[in-house]
């Protein structure tokens, strides 16, 4: 699994988002920005997240990511 992979899959689970990825060996940073994070505390917003990469997490592909996720007008300020 590399970022390309991540982004992809972040992307496509959540429609209208936008993920930026780096790192590589399994362990990731994500950038995500996603306006349906609106009203949702961050564990809310990471359980979105986790959802759509569960199965990788699961079997190990994806070792450890951490994010940041905010709303289109978060990323803003």
């Amino acid at each position: 699994m590399d970022k390309f992979t991540i982004k992809e899959i972040i992307e496509s689970s959540l429609k209208g988002s936008t993920a930026n990825v780096d790192g590589s060996e399994g362990k990731y940073t994500a950038k995500i920005i996603f306006d349906g994070f609106d009203n949702l505390n961050t564990v809310g917003r990471h359980k979105i997240v986790y959802k759509a990469l569960d199965e990788y997490i699961k079997s190990g592909e994806l070792h450890a990511i951490s994010m940041e996720t905010l709303t289109t007008n978060e990323n803003k300020s």
